[in-house]
């Protein structure tokens, strides 16, 4: 039994999973104690337990969240080597980023890192991680893929690879960490406690001494705000090599009555083939996201929360009847009446991709294909034309056109990080298309955005510029720390906050924003919870 084995000890006539902290050869009590009733595995080692405890202050959550994370998915016995307790094997904290352009190929960075010594490899996904593995492999580096090999991690003399949950893997002398599309949000978890992978791989990276490089093709602000002037460039030629041609269609300029599909779409629709295929792109499920009344002119809303409604039938178009209406917010269906003149008709304001599907086969003339975050990666349908919401961009490897239908949803959405994630969809679609050969047709009414034109000028800079400068006036991250608080108990849990700026209520919502992190979650540590349930929420991707 050593620091951070997970075992199992009898409480209240039950056997309960736990850690083992620390050890000692007195007992800190004089009453009698009961031993433990079994160890059961190896679990994190003592650096890890250490960053948990870090990351519990950090993201204002119990230690046990982060410690579930860092042990084995199976019990394993005897798996650490040398250097197991967590003695850094770099030459120094360095952190670095590295803006790397779309069509780019990060492993360069791992292969470097490897080299250094036990690496850490961090990837958006498993598939990217375990094509990351089997090319170090090639390379002739000893490789543990996490989860799997966790015990091949903890032994030591590795690369370990793997996705967001690997930021806790067993890496006995850590000498350099590389994190691949540092800005992807999938390496945020969005249950709380919302702790992020890069976060957690920078604090473990400078406590071991290591290297940490940040690789992106459109870094964060928070990025580039920890890393200061440590920004690496590919050559101007490189990286306009990396990034698409971009076509930006002003919506402006056209005839009423086109909805979603411009003429330059459909001519491009019309020429696809299952060899240069087309990938459409819209963010909003289902048929008819946004329904209202053709009598009186009122949104559909939801008798029970007032969110509102879409259509869940097969019938949802203008003036059309609608087999039954969801709620959006919270889930509820009701029949097809309006609750303000109890008409039965509705007509769409806002459709979804089910219905886009239907009208871009007619528009087409050939077959269209839903794509959908269920479908699997290797089981892509074979029509020239796919249309989904981003998940697409995720499933499909290749193709000729990327077109984003509605792109000023992505450009004008309510959300303070909106200019980055439109951003980092563009350079997702441009990894598709493949660079400078493929295209990515984006409609839009606001073509001279900042956004478009660090796209079409393949410089990211010109929109971090805007946005740091955005960001600082509205106080907003990184300039400042921000959390929400939310749930029954939130009223009871902010007013014992101290030293922060309170933001809210909107419904049982609380912003919470402090000059920085340490003042914040000092502030958040320092609450009695309430007896209420209280969600709380370090760094919210969608404030």
């Amino acid at each position: 039994m050593r620091v951070g084995s997970v075992v199992r000890v009898p409480l209240q006539g039950r056997r309960v999973r736990g850690w083992v902290l620390g050890l000692s050869d007195h007992a800190a009590t004089e009453r009698r104690l009961l031993p433990i009733a079994k160890v059961s595995s190896d679990g994190p080692p003592a650096d890890v337990m250490a960053l948990a405890e870090w990351a519990a202050w950090r993201w204002a959550g119990p230690v046990t969240r982060f410690l579930r994370s860092a042990s084995p998915p199976v019990a394993v016995r005897g798996a650490r080597g040398r250097g197991a307790e967590g003695r850094g094997a770099g030459s120094g904290f360095a952190l670095e980023v590295v803006r790397v352009p779309p069509a780019g190929d990060p492993f360069g960075l791992a292969l470097d890192a490897a080299q250094e010594g036990d690496a850490l490899v961090l990837a958006p996904s498993l598939g990217e991680a375990s094509m990351v593995a089997s090319r170090l492999r090639r390379a002739g580096h000893q490789v543990a893929l996490m989860p799997r090999e966790w015990a091949r991690a903890a032994a030591g003399g590795c690369v370990v690879v793997g996705a967001r949950a690997s930021a806790w893997a067993p890496v006995a002398a850590l000498a350099a960490v590389v994190v691949i599309d540092e800005h992807d949000e999938v390496y945020q978890e969005e249950r709380a406690p919302t702790w992020n992978a890069r976060d957690v791989v920078i604090e473990r990276a400078r406590r071991a001494g290591a290297r940490c490089v940040l690789a992106s093709p459109c870094p964060s602000l928070e990025a580039l705000a920890l890393a200061g002037a440590a920004l690496r460039l590919a050559s101007r030629a490189d990286e306009r090599a990396g990034w698409p041609a971009l076509e930006v269609v002003d919506r402006r300029e056209e005839a009423p009555g086109l909805g979603l599909y411009s003429e330059r779409l459909v001519a491009l629709l019309r020429e696809a083939t299952p060899d240069e295929r087309v990938v459409c792109v819209l963010n909003r499920k289902g048929r008819a996201v946004l329904i209202a009344c053709v009598a009186c002119r009122e949104l559909a809303r939801c008798e029970r929360c007032d969110g509102p409604l879409e259509s869940g039938g097969d019938r949802a178009g203008n003036g059309a009847s609608v087999a039954r209406m969801k709620c959006r917010r919270c889930g509820g269906e009701q029949p097809p009446v309006c609750r303000w003149c109890g008409a039965g008709k509705f007509k769409a304001l806002r459709i979804g991709v089910a219905r886009v599907r239907e009208e871009l086969e007619l528009l087409a003339g050939q077959a269209v294909a839903e794509v959908t975050a269920e479908t699997a990666v290797g089981a892509l349908p074979t029509a020239p034309v796919l249309v989904g919401t981003s998940a697409v961009l995720h499933r499909a490897a290749r193709a000729r056109v990327v077109a984003f239908l509605d792109f000023d949803q992505e450009l004008l959405a309510p959300r303070y990080r909106a200019g980055e994630e439109a951003l980092a969809l563009l350079a997702r679609a441009g990894r598709v298309v493949g660079g400078r050969d493929g295209r990515v047709l984006v409609q839009t009414r606001v073509p001279g955005h900042e956004v478009l034109e660090a796209a079409l000028h393949a410089d990211p800079s010109r929109l971090a510029v805007v946005e740091e400068a955005r960001r600082a006036a509205l106080r907003l991250p990184p300039e400042t720390a921000l959390a929400r608080v939310s749930g029954p108990g939130a009223s009871a849990f902010v007013e014992q906050l101290r030293d922060v700026d309170l933001m809210g209520p909107a419904g049982d919502r609380w912003l919470v924003r402090a000059p920085d992190h340490a003042t914040l979650c000092d502030a958040l540590a320092a609450v009695v919870r309430p007896s209420a349930r209280v969600r709380v929420e370090v760094d919210p991707l969608r404030a």
